[in-house]
């Protein structure tokens, strides 16, 4: 299968690259390299000195940065087959202890969504996979067969803020109990179809299901509270953070991570001891403008958050 048959349009393009190229001969993190628009981007800025190291989950991804058409082919640059959350200790292992900016481009990307054999999306008829990961893991199928239906309303519910979690998962293990267990996308988003009564205007029943389910799977929040904080542990002072968001569970994760960490608190255990310097400077939230959000749909609900690394140690 040809790694370049789903084209992927990078989100926020330059206003990434703007927001966290400071020295052009710096060290910089891109968390998610996808199919690597933002690598790419970076590359560009960085001077013969800069260097760009990436994650993937995907294997897919890293086979595409490193053969075929689509390859990097540039000394500056290294990825990784990891999830960012893993991010300071494979760099510890290349022997860096700091960088000086970290992108993090969340959530699923055109090329998985858009590949019907991956699962990800109710609008092909595929195995219920749902791995970024194909190499590792347990697939959608096989966790909505092992569940019991509290625990996988529970996903729908908290992943995908479903308000009929628990129809749908009683809807799931009924089909289950009764020897027709759920194992590609077409049947999900019918037995989804059944149970949600009402939705929104122009959105499919099934998208809030998939959602969470491919979060789950994916432990993309805990993945990315443990990337953020690592990212803390690894910027240079000044050195910039930004995170690009496509749902209110991220977002709203990395708005709180931003506040706390740019906030100076009293520790009320000993009231008399001086506040806990902040550690991070909110620099700015981007949304698309118009003309982007009308040229790549999947812009719509994207939001940066820019935070930069104070003097403190």
């Amino acid at each position: 299968m040809h790694t370049n048959a789903w084209p992927h349009t990078p989100v926020l393009l330059h206003e990434a690259i703007d927001a966290i190229v400071g020295d052009p001969g710096g060290i910089y993190v891109d968390g998610t390299f996808g199919r690597g628009g933002h690598a790419r981007a970076l590359l560009a800025r960085l001077a013969p000195t800069g260097r760009v190291l990436a994650f993937d989950k995907d294997p897919q991804a890293v086979r595409s940065a490193l053969a075929g058409s689509e390859r990097i082919d540039d000394a500056r640059f290294a990825i990784e087959h990891a999830s960012f959350a893993s991010m300071r200790e494979c760099l510890a292992a290349r022997g860096i202890a700091s960088v000086h900016g970290v992108l993090l481009d969340l959530g699923v990307s055109s090329p998985q969504i858009d590949e019907p054999s991956r699962g990800f999306s109710f609008r092909f008829d595929a195995p219920l996979d749902m791995r970024m990961d194909t190499s590792r893991g347990e697939t959608a199928a096989q966790f909505l067969e092992r569940a019991d239906e509290r625990a996988i309303a529970e996903v729908i519910r908290d992943y995908g803020e479903e308000r009929f979690a628990v129809p749908i998962a009683k809807a799931i293990v009924a089909r289950r109990q009764g020897g027709r267990p759920i194992g590609r996308t077409v049947e999900l988003a019918e037995v989804v179809a059944r149970a949600v009564k009402t939705r929104e205007p122009g959105q499919d029943p099934a998208t809030r299901t998939f959602q969470a389910l491919r979060i789950f799977i994916n432990a993309e929040l805990e993945d990315l509270q443990q990337g953020l904080n690592a990212a803390m542990e690894l910027l240079i002072p000044h050195g910039r953070l930004a995170v690009i968001s496509f749902h209110s569970l991220e977002d709203r994760i990395v708005k709180r991570f931003i506040a706390r960490e740019s906030r100076s608190e009293p520790d009320r255990r000993a009231p008399f001891a001086p506040a806990a310097p902040l550690r991070l400077k909110a620099l700015a939230r981007v949304r698309p403008s118009a003309a982007e959000v009308q040229a790549n749909a999947r812009a719509r609900s994207a939001v940066m958050r820019v935070a930069e690394r104070t003097e403190v140690a």
